[in-house]
């Protein structure tokens, strides 16, 4: 339960800044969107795996958060560079 918590609070992190930077992303250069349309495949594809999370069974729960706090921690580095190289 503990684990769940915490990655419902990366989750909700990454939430955040994705809805500030969508905000900049409309007066992005367009290779900056390219990277953006990227972020935002990768992060549905999070928020699709994280809604399923709390279905799968407790024997795959650490293989399962493990993987998505992986994909949680490369979104949440991608966002901050964008969000540095966009004066943020």
């Amino acid at each position: 339960m503990a684990e769940k918590i915490k990655l419902q609070d990366i989750v909700e992190s990454l939430r955040q800044q994705r809805d500030e930077l969508n905000l900049q992303a409309h007066l992005a250069k367009a290779e900056a969107k390219q990277e953006w349309e990227e972020l935002e495949r990768r992060w549905e594809n999070l928020e699709q795996r994280f809604d399923s999370f709390g279905n799968e069974a407790k024997a795959s729960a650490g293989e399962v958060g493990g993987a998505l706090r992986q994909v949680a921690a490369e979104l949440d580095k991608a966002y901050k560079r964008l969000k540095k190289n966009w004066g943020g």
